[in-house]
């Protein structure tokens, strides 16, 4: 049977794959959304120096965190903004202070179990290592090996008979991964062999935020490559998708009705308690310091913040063909079926009717179907940056995204199609 026709122009879902494999860490993903904005005549500001009332493209870089925005010509100081949220990381190992590790013949490397990961994904996987080391004069190098460095081994069934009536993983004992073989544990021996790869003195290495990564490069699946399996789609695809729809936006130079924005915390998974993350003050000094910067007054900040929308992006739960009884059963968000709505009246999820019909409305206009998903009364709810980001500053907030199976995955699948339709709906609110 031949292999029917890609029902949309996959070219985005392509650089969604490229985006993805440059961005193995926080770090990496800022430092990749920030080039493809520079690309598009963005410029980066400073937190520490006076900002102006300028038009055009700018962002703030913070570690894992990006805040960009495009000031149209005729803007006023309380024109409301239209705010895209999302979230640059991602559960996984990271590696401890004391890295060096092992016994009984192996090299070990000492890691931290990171958010909610689904620990048995990592198991018996390739391994590289990213993140960014900080240097005796303040200064940081992101590095990247992308190559299979290390692995975590599982046991063998023949010494574990029982494993598949139940696998019981110790967060302690059995995530460490193995490097290598050596009977001695040598301190500084992870850090001298990074600082090789990236032509540094060891000595200048004063500290770093390091973490594995699959290898494994994403992919296409299935028969017709209608589906799409990755690492990080939690919340990289989210990312990915407010950077190129900011850049559409900025480059289309429309009438100032809104200033766009996009916003990709860090520390989303362990709960957005930092200066990267959706509880901090980042997003709310740049909104602020745009309105003064222009000019505005108290008065203007509160007016602009008053009309604010903001959709935040996150991935959400396609149904399980395996386990469609985990679902509620009147919502099945399906892949390709367009992004979902997010909905949860306790407020795990910041949607109301009125934020529900500003994403209706964008999604019309994009022309791009859309899905809503709530989940299953008897099982607890996932929660976003999306309610923080309305608590903290006063605004309008809808949760969105795209269906997924194997959310915390190590590696995780989504619809082809839906990334695409996603920066659409995103490209349509926005402007």
């Amino acid at each position: 049977m031949s292999s029917s026709p890609a029902r949309f122009d996959r070219g985005h879902t392509d650089d969604l794959m490229t985006f993805l494999a440059a961005s193995p860490s926080p770090y990496h993903a800022v430092a990749t959304a920030a080039e493809r904005l520079e690309k598009a005549g963005f410029r980066q500001v400073e937190e520490t120096a006076e900002w102006d009332g300028t038009t055009g493209g700018k962002y703030v870089l913070r570690g894992g965190a990006i805040v960009a925005w495009y000031v149209p010509e005729g803007a006023k100081a309380h024109t409301p903004f239209r705010i895209v949220g999302a979230h640059t990381d991602s559960p996984n190992l990271r590696v401890k202070p004391r890295p060096d590790s092992g016994g009984h013949g192996w090299r070990q490397v000492a890691v931290e179990i990171y958010g909610g990961p689904l620990l048995n994904s990592w198991l018996d996987r390739d391994l590289g290592l990213a993140g960014r080391l900080t240097l005796r004069d303040g200064t940081t190098r992101l590095v990247n090996v992308d190559r299979p460095l290390l692995r975590v081994p599982q046991l063998a069934i023949h010494l574990d008979r029982q494993v598949n009536e139940g696998l019981k993983l110790n967060r302690q004992r059995h995530m460490q991964p193995i490097w290598g073989l050596g009977d001695d544990v040598r301190e500084g021996d992870l850090m001298r062999f990074l600082a090789e790869e990236e032509g540094i003195d060891a000595s200048s290495v004063v500290g770093w935020d390091l973490m594995v990564h699959s290898v494994e490069p994403p992919a296409y699946l299935g028969r017709d490559r209608e589906l799409l399996a990755a690492p990080r789609l939690d919340n990289l695809l989210s990312v990915h998708a407010c950077t190129a729809a900011l850049a559409a936006v900025a480059t289309a130079r429309t009438e100032p009705a809104y200033i766009p924005v996009m916003a990709a915390f860090d520390h989303e998974e362990n709960g957005s308690e930092s200066d990267t993350g959706a509880q901090g003050p980042m997003l709310g000094g740049v909104l602020e310091r745009s309105v003064f910067a222009r000019g505005g007054s108290y008065e203007d900040r509160a007016r602009a913040f008053a009309g604010t929308v903001c959709l935040s992006s996150d991935v959400g739960h396609a149904v399980h063909p395996n386990y469609s009884e985990r679902h509620d059963p009147t919502h099945h968000p399906r892949p390709n079926g367009g992004p979902i709505l997010k909905v949860n009246v306790n407020q795990r999820y910041a949607t109301d009717g009125g934020g529900q019909a500003v994403f209706a409305a964008a999604c019309e206009e994009a022309g791009v179907p859309w899905q809503a998903f709530v989940s299953n009364n008897d099982l607890p709810c996932g929660t976003t940056i999306g309610p923080i980001t309305a608590a903290r500053h006063g605004i309008r907030t809808v949760d969105i995204g795209v269906a997924c199976l194997s959310m915390h995955s190590a590696r995780e699948l989504c619809g082809a199609d839906d990334p695409y339709l996603l920066a659409n709906a995103l490209v349509a609110f926005l402007k």
